[in-house]
């Protein structure tokens, strides 16, 4: 009787290893889907900060001098 208790605990833990296998390959492709998006958006933060400064530097050049 021990032995069968011990086979069930052994399969037991097969189990929820493999879940943990399951869920720990499921969080990697969740994370490298985030890192993606981090990237993507950190390039139109970039891009969008470089077109403010662009937009910035238009606006001053076109501006009249206050004694007008």
């Amino acid at each position: 009787m021990e032995t069968a208790k011990m086979e069930e605990r052994f399969v037991d833990l097969e189990i929820r290893i493999s879940h943990q296998e399951d869920m720990i390959d499921e969080l990697n492709k969740l994370v490298y889907q985030q890192q993606v998006k981090i990237d993507q958006l950190e390039a139109v933060l970039k891009d969008m900060a470089k077109r403010i400064i662009e937009l910035e530097n238009d606006r001053t050049i076109n501006e009249r001098p206050p004694h007008y």
